[in-house]
């Protein structure tokens, strides 16, 4: 049996996924970067992308936006039955590809352009909120197309 990772991703609202996977790739300011079991302890802030765990050969891809990552490693040594290797995702936003509908993908591509718009209105005080959102909209957009066409698991 191969070593496995415990992923859990959490957003403000609820958990999004709680397993045991083979990798996970997590895009950070940094970087991107994949995680595997035995990777050594790390905490990253997160940024606007796709998050992809994979278990068994099957990919389970995610939008996620914002937050923070925090790796805690495992035993190290491969003979070893220490602890497994933790994956925590504090994410602002994150939904997985099958939620984000093509009715989903409208909207927040509509969405996306009314926020642009608003944006170029000076008298609008929250920048801030503004450009979360559209980032928020135009990742959703970016994943979902992304994966439309391809297999991935619930």
């Amino acid at each position: 049996m191969s070593k496995r990772i415990k992923l859990k991703i959490v957003t403000p609202e609820r958990i999004i996924l709680e397993e045991d996977v083979d990798q996970v790739t997590l895009p950070t300011v940094e970087g991107e970067i994949t995680v595997l079991a035995g990777h050594v302890p790390l905490i990253s802030a997160l940024k606007a992308g796709e998050l992809v765990a994979k278990k068994g050969g099957e990919y389970i891809p995610m939008a996620v936006v914002g937050g923070f990552i925090e790796v805690k490693s495992g035993a190290a040594s491969a003979g070893s039955s220490g602890v497994p290797t933790e994956v925590a995702v504090l994410a602002d936003f994150a939904e997985h590809v099958a939620d984000i509908s093509e009715d989903a993908i409208g909207k927040a591509k509509a969405r996306a352009e009314e926020l642009s718009k608003q944006m170029e209105n000076k008298e609008h005080v929250d920048f801030e909120h503004f450009a979360s959102e559209l980032e928020r909209s135009l990742t959703r957009v970016k994943i979902a197309d992304k994966w439309r066409n391809k297999k991935y698991r619930r």
